[in-house]
């Protein structure tokens, strides 16, 4: 049976149109995948793609990729502007029907021969984050096309049909036959207009949308659990036992034996929250050694996790190829050094990668006594290891390492001994006047800490290990990756003094504890805060046109200037808040609740230590009540009830005035 058209049976003419739909469906793939390979991202990674392509691909067609690879480096400016070009063409082609059945042939082997190298055989090949399919997919569907295209007669829809009215001879080569103008099906001119609407505007949302389609990763399940931060799944209620930061008591004798078991252990890493770490004798930190500088010390280590590890001790003089040697599974290593430097220093595994091996958490910390120590004698003593968990979620509140988060240095949770934020919830104790001396070491793996205490300024900070150097009256003090530093305090008022590191970025993610300075039993202090007449509504008054006079109205263009000038700082205009600091409007509960009561009194009366939608923020809302009036909070507040996608009930100026 002929494939052709004829008059006595004439094509359907919605096939004609279904056949023209699958084209120009698949010329807006080709259109967004186009404008990808005109984005900087690619162009800086063009040779980067063909070798994260050729990375992985099994033995009978390494060859093909290596020769694209060999052939395209050297050139690959000139490879670059064929492949835009290449692309975009193909795509217009394809979009607009020209040329259909030779660009049908075309775009099949371009498929097989370019972008099944790009991407490979076997996985996503597009630029960006599209993710419309593989190499060979593209094939089959351009197969498709040549298959049922004959069958469509002459497609009106199509650059071809108006190229065939002037030069019929192109039907040679847009359907490489004779075609007669006569057969081409139509629909109706207003079916018509509106499809070719709803592919321009379907053209138009998918390119605008190109920048943020470059910065969103693909939906995979590594990248969905790299997105979940241990800080989001953290229970509200505070660590049940913190770890013990006291410095343990010395060891009498001329050697002291470390025992140390290294397991495979699930840590907990925030309230709640697991790790599946590698730890030295089960705990993140390692057990804390203290000892006296001159004392020998024997290390017994044995490996019962399921890979080989090591220890590396930065108190040691020794020669590293046989003291800090690899041991595999079920074997152990002993090893003596004498400790000859007094300070404070890290220990930690070396097995390579050292990056990964540390930042599953295996360090901990030594404590070297000077023989002769002319420091004055500490009250109080603690260790404090500050450190990175870098994790991505297997399950539930469970994690594990994300050893590309490690190389890209974006920790999670920064951490005094291991556990994010629990000094605050257990503070460290001592009392007004006594000296505390900490012992901060900074395990990292990776980053840098500027250790502070608010409220105080160190009395001493030894920095090396001649402990007659020290340097005094220090507010805060850098502490390398790697390094100990020993810390003097003196604080003479009872309080709660915050240490954190100083890079607040770092505190955010955990790095933040209490020191609780009182006597047993002993109140602390409230703040003499007192009121300024006008001063807040002097500060907080809005630049925007008084509210008219008589009943209230809602004003929506007012409610928008008094959103902006009192509240977008910190709820933003979007109104999606600050995630950890403060709360998104967007959905919020009281936002859209039918009864405006907690909405307008936090705003009139402020709000803090009340968790919203189940989220805790450190940041309180200060009360407006005195800088604004009744028409003022109602306008602000009907402006959050119907912007952002919210639909809330209108508030009045007497509903506010009742909350007063």
């Amino acid at each position: 049976m002929s494939n052709d058209s004829s008059p006595s049976t004439p094509p359907d003419t919605w096939s004609a149109l279904s056949t023209a739909a699958l084209r120009v469906a698949f010329g807006i793939i080709w259109i967004v995948n186009a404008a990808f390979t005109w984005m900087p991202g690619f162009s800086s990674n063009y040779a980067g793609y063909l070798r994260n392509a050729a990375d992985g691909q099994p033995a009978w067609s390494a060859w093909w990729f290596n020769l694209w690879i060999a052939i395209v480096e050297p050139h690959a400016d000139t490879f670059l502007w064929l492949t835009r070009i290449a692309t975009t063409l193909l795509a217009l082609a394809l979009l607009f029907g020209f040329a259909r059945r030779t660009v049908y042939v075309i775009g099949a082997l371009y498929s097989l021969l370019i972008w099944s190298t790009a991407g490979g055989f076997g996985g996503p090949y597009t630029i960006g984050a599209s993710n419309t399919g593989v190499g060979l997919i593209y094939v089959l569907i351009f197969a498709v096309l040549i298959a049922i295209n004959p069958r469509a007669g002459t497609s009106p829809y199509s650059l071809d049909y108006f190229i065939e009215l002037k030069w019929p001879a192109w039907s040679w080569v847009a359907e490489w036959r004779e075609r007669r103008l006569s057969d081409a099906p139509r629909v109706a001119w207003w079916a018509q207009t509106g499809i070719l609407a709803g592919v321009a505007a379907v053209v138009f949302f998918l390119v605008a949308r190109l920048q943020s389609s470059m910065n969103v990763k693909a939906p995979t399940p590594a990248a969905a659990a790299a997105a979940v931060s241990p800080l989001q799944l953290m229970s509200k209620e505070p660590v049940k036992q913190a770890h013990d930061a006291s410095l343990p008591p010395l060891t009498q004798g001329k050697e002291v034996t470390l025992n140390i078991d290294i397991s495979d252990k699930d840590v907990e890493i925030a309230s709640g929250v697991k790790y599946k770490a590698w730890p030295f004798g089960g705990s993140v930190p390692g057990p804390t050694l203290h000892v006296k500088q001159g004392q020998m010390v024997k290390v017994v280590l044995r490996n019962k996790a399921t890979m080989h590890h090591s220890i590396d001790f930065h108190s040691a003089l020794t020669p590293p190829n046989t003291s800090f040697a690899d041991i595999m599974p079920g074997e152990q290593i002993e090893f003596t050094f004498e400790a000859k430097v007094p300070g404070v220093f890290v220990y930690h595994c070396g097995t390579p990668p050292i990056l990964l091996h540390m930042a599953n958490g295996m360090y901990g910390a030594i404590v070297v006594d000077p023989a002769d120590d002319p420091r004055p004698k500490a009250d109080k003593e603690y260790v404090l290891v500050q450190s990175e968990w870098y994790t991505q979620q297997i399950s539930g509140n469970l994690m594990a390492p994300d050893f590309g988060k490690m190389q890209k240095m974006q920790p999670d949770i920064v951490a005094f001994n291991g556990v994010a934020f629990q000094y605050k919830d257990h503070p460290l104790t001592a009392e007004p006047g006594q000296r505390v001396r900490l012992y901060v070491v900074n395990a990292g793996p990776s980053m840098w800490s500027a250790f502070h205490v608010v409220g105080a300024i160190f009395d001493k900070v030894y920095t090396d290990g001649d402990p007659k150097h020290s340097r005094s009256h220090v507010s805060t003090y850098t502490v390398a990756p790697g390094e100990g530093t020993v810390f003097d305090l003196v604080i003479p008022d009872a309080g709660e003094y915050v240490f954190v590191d100083h890079a607040f970025a770092h505190l955010d993610k955990g790095a933040a504890g209490v020191l609780d300075i009182r006597k047993p039993g002993q109140a602390l202090g409230k703040p003499n805060i007192s009121k300024i007449p006008g001063g807040a509504a002097q500060a907080a008054a809005p630049a925007v046109a008084p509210a008219a006079s008589g009943p209230y109205k809602s004003d929506a263009q007012r409610g928008e200037q008094l959103y902006t000038a009192n509240c977008a700082a910190c709820h933003q205009a979007t109104g999606t808040g600050l995630p950890g600091a403060f709360p998104p409007l967007v959905k919020n509960a009281a936002v859209l609740d039918a009864d405006p009561t907690m909405q307008l009194r936090t705003i009139l009366h402020g709000l803090s230590g009340v968790a919203i939608d189940g989220v805790s923020y450190p940041s309180p809302m200060p009360p407006f009540a005195e800088a604004l009036s009744d028409a003022d909070v109602a306008d602000i507040a009907n402006h959050e009830r119907t912007s952002w996608g919210n639909q809330g009930k209108l508030v009045t100026a007497d509903q506010v005035k009742a909350q007063r």
